[in-house]
């Protein structure tokens, strides 16, 4: 079975009247129910990550700030989760736990593991942005590293929009690989480098996108070992998207999936998921997507 992390507190975390669609977590775990009842899937319920745990990747002083609720007005506003709730420090340290749990389960299960949240890809070491608070994916990797025998990481991000701090992060560390497919016109309007970038036009559809990222795996993954996939699986590509900006459609999104999960599943590396964006409208269109891609790891693994 695939183990997927969630909690409700993922939606019930933020404002009913943020910008950000909350809901779509809560409406994707119902999306699976039926993989549920047929043991394709199982949920776990996410632990709360120690603090202690954030240091390898985040600032102490911002983290700090963050937890006792004193982070300057500008650094809130960059993060974007308004209006600012009590709750978002627990929920923000149960999504991070989510995505470190799954990442040990698909250590030591050797298989795929996901968490239904987090991709928190625009965290930087010592500031939030663009809904993101903490990088859970730089954290699961150093813990990797550091707890559990873990080489040489891969994060994925196949979001619309760059892994900017995942970038910086791991910038000039040759055991972290960081590969980003995204708009070029779109959000983060300043790109940090990243191992692998490949900028896409706007309008760009499956035909092109699927070329690419086919390419890739052919010529660069396949040449190279790993310990470890993160993958960053936001949907947030497809046409209907209102932050996207390109042309997916959830066909063209499903065979992305397809080609990374049969990558890892032919290599024999674990594989984490992170669900990363999905704006869609209406958005039932990013809940099908997402939903997409769970079912077919389940069938996978």
């Amino acid at each position: 079975m695939l183990p997927i992390w969630y909690s409700p507190i993922y939606t019930d975390g933020l404002d009913p009247a943020a910008r950000f669609p909350r809901e779509r977590y809560r409406l994707v775990r119902e999306a699976l129910a039926d993989l549920e009842v047929d043991g394709g899937i199982v949920f776990e319920e996410p632990g709360r990550l120690d603090p202690a745990a954030l240091s390898p990747v985040h600032d102490e002083a911002y983290v700090r700030a963050f937890l006792e609720g004193s982070l300057e007005e500008s650094m809130v506003r960059r993060i974007g989760l308004r209006p600012w709730t009590q709750v978002m420090v627990e929920r923000t340290l149960i999504l991070t736990g989510g995505t470190v749990e799954a990442t040990e389960r698909a250590i030591s299960g050797g298989g795929f593991a996901a968490n239904l949240g987090g991709g928190t890809h625009h965290a930087y070491h010592d500031f939030g942005s663009g809904y993101c608070i903490f990088n859970d994916l730089a954290v699961a990797a150093r813990i990797a590293q550091r707890n559990h025998g873990i080489g040489r990481v891969a994060i994925i991000d196949l979001d619309v929009h760059q892994g900017d701090g995942t970038a910086a992060i791991f910038d000039d560390d040759s055991s972290v690989f960081t590969v980003s497919f995204h708009c070029q016109k779109n959000f983060p309007f300043r790109k940090m480098t990243s191992d692998i970038d490949v900028p896409l036009e706007e309008g760009t559809g499956d035909a092109d996108y699927l070329e690419k990222l086919e390419q890739f795996f052919l010529c660069e993954m396949e040449a190279l070992e790993f310990d470890l996939i993160l993958f960053q699986a936001g949907v947030d590509a497809l046409a209907s998207d209102r932050l996207g900006h390109l042309s997916l459609t959830r066909a063209g999104l499903k065979r992305r999936n397809e080609i990374v999960l049969q990558f890892a599943q032919g290599k024999g590396v674990p594989l984490v998921i992170t669900m990363g964006g999905g704006y869609g409208e209406p958005i039932g269109t990013s809940i099908s997507a997402h939903a997409d891609l769970f079912r077919q790891a389940a069938n996978l693994q």
